[in-house]
């Protein structure tokens, strides 16, 4: 067993070949430090990779929490994915950081597991040519700030099965030494309107872990189902 590649590394030419964000709108977290996403791989394991699943998502996984076809919304170098995917699953692992992914296929690879990874715009996600049925999003939906979170929430929309799940896992409030990008619980709520054919099943607290907390970092982690 082997990682496939979805799509293949693009070389940098053509008219962005000098822009840092390869002509895509910035996002707030990006335009905030003036880096794209791929330059937190350059210089080693950036703050939020541990170098291993996240507590919460390996306690959904063992809890059957994931199933049919997987998608995990902003990757980076793979451990969720590379976990979900060791259960058997058909994942497919996308980000915009190149460098993550590299590392990604490498990791599948070294441990021979079958799961694919790509290059993928959060706010583009139908690029895929695919629909879901589990969605992972952990440590993404923080990033976004009020105004992007719509077309965010809209993009996952549009690869999300009909009675499918989407899992978000990111920073709270709710808590001592949180996070960059804290989100309020109901501002998470807000973002899945029922309206918009969502229904958030469950918010509740949890704790991610990163480089820069001992003991992980607060957390929401929330059950939305797609109907």
């Amino acid at each position: 067993m082997s990682c496939r590649e979805a799509t293949t590394l693009p070389e940098r030419s053509g008219p962005h070949a000098d822009d840092p964000f390869s002509g895509r709108q910035p996002t707030s977290h990006e335009r905030m430090t003036g880096r794209p996403w791929d330059a937190s791989y350059h210089e080693g394991p950036a703050p939020w990779d541990v170098g291993r699943p996240q507590p919460a998502i390996v306690r959904v996984a063992s809890e059957g929490g994931f199933a049919g076809a997987v998608l995990d919304a902003g990757c980076g170098t793979g451990e969720n994915a590379l976990h979900v995917a060791s259960l058997g699953l058909q994942v497919l692992g996308v980000d915009v950081a190149e460098t993550a992914l590299a590392i990604a296929r490498e990791k599948a690879d070294d441990r021979r597991i079958e799961v694919e990874f790509a290059v993928a715009d959060a706010f583009q996600l139908d690029s895929t040519g695919r629909r879901f049925d589990t969605v992972l999003d952990c440590g993404l939906f923080h990033t976004f700030d009020a105004a992007e979170r719509p077309r965010y929430v809209a993009s996952l929309a549009s690869v999300t099965e009909h009675g499918g799940t989407v899992y978000v896992l990111c920073f709270s409030d709710d808590g001592p030494d949180t996070g960059p990008h804290p989100v309020r619980r109901d501002e998470l709520r807000a973002a899945f309107d029922p309206s918009d054919g969502w229904k958030v099943a469950a918010i509740e607290p949890d704790r991610i872990e990163t480089r820069f907390h001992d003991d992980g970092a607060p957390a929401w982690f929330a059950t939305i189902e797609r109907i």
